[in-house]
């Protein structure tokens, strides 16, 4: 998706425009890829969760071609996949080694991939924005998020930041307000994760504005809401003592009244950030940053909560 390679802030809103991808690579248009239909179910369950040494039939492949665009497709027997540079045929793909080249009839070349999980997030059908792949890594290292941890988020979106969490092993409750952001993202992390990731993703129609249930208290809280600080105080309770609180915001007037609320007293260890993408061409011993960065996407502000 071309665009502005430095964004700028964006208004007080979690439903935001879409930036160039984190990736730093320029995305296909999504009408070149009518072979990527929506996913419904996950891929081919593999032993051991491990894949394996073919591709199949039925899974989802990243097709990337020399410009290292990709396309994402999911298999099917008798299929073709379409772009404006030609045709290659499904069938010729099912059964391949991952990581095999394949060209289409006037020769463009394509690499065939398992998807990773920054591939998910770009590719996923949205409703909502999502956060990125770079401010999604730095969240869950923040959070410091770990299987079996109980964690609250808001602000569901289109379901990128419950994919990563529950990649990571973490029990979700989220609350989101409107149902049919709710639904697409059950779709989108049964995509992911199959249907078995349900049992440990819990998304309420509730407003976290009002209220955040907790009993037991929380481990960890991520937040991506217009107006986190009208949270935060349901949080001293909600999360347990020594949780941490991890909130995306993409505006810095945001930052500033979010952080007034979290100078409180129940909190510490409060920091604000961004991350910056840049990638450097490299090519024999010339070597210098690339021309287009990543650059602002949001903030993302940390806390621990200390006891009472």
């Amino acid at each position: 998706m071309p665009g502005d390679p430095t964004p700028t802030p964006r208004p007080a809103s979690r439903r935001r425009r879409t930036p160039v991808p984190a990736s730093g690579v320029e995305a296909a248009p999504a009408d070149e890829n009518p072979a990527a239909d929506p996913p419904t179910s996950a891929d081919p369950p593999t032993p051991g969760g491990r894949p394996g040494p073919t591709l199949r039939d039925g899974e989802r492949v990243v097709m990337v071609d020399s410009r290292d665009r990709r396309y994402m497709v999911r298999l099917r027997a008798g299929s073709e996949f379409h772009t404006h540079a030609g045709v290659v045929a499904h069938d010729e793909i099912i059964g391949s080694a991952e990581g095999s080249e394949f060209r289409s009839g006037s020769g463009a070349r394509y690499l065939a991939l398992r998807p990773t999980l920054a591939d998910h997030v770009l590719k996923m059908p949205r409703g909502a924005q999502v956060i990125y792949p770079k401010d999604l890594a730095a969240m869950l290292m923040l959070a410091d998020v770990t299987p079996g941890l109980r964690v609250f988020e808001s602000g569901v979106g289109s379901g990128a930041l419950s994919s990563t969490l529950l990649r990571a092993g973490a029990d979700v409750t989220a609350y989101e307000l409107r149902d049919d952001f709710a639904e697409r993202a059950r779709a989108n992390v049964v995509a992911l994760g199959g249907d078995e990731v349900l049992a440990r993703y819990d998304v309420r129609l509730r407003d976290a504005y009002e209220c955040v249930d907790a009993d037991p208290p929380f481990d960890r809280a991520l937040l991506d809401l217009p107006e986190p600080w009208r949270v935060v105080p349901h949080l001293t309770a909600a999360l347990r003592p020594g949780g941490i609180v991890v909130v995306y915001n993409p505006s810095i007037t945001q930052v500033v009244r979010l952080r007034r609320t979290l100078d409180d007293g129940a909190w510490a260890l409060v920091e604000t950030l961004e991350v910056l993408h840049r990638t450097w061409h490299v090519e024999g011993e010339s070597v210098r940053p690339d021309h287009r960065m990543v650059a602002h996407t949001g903030f993302v502000t940390h806390a621990r909560r200390v006891a009472p």
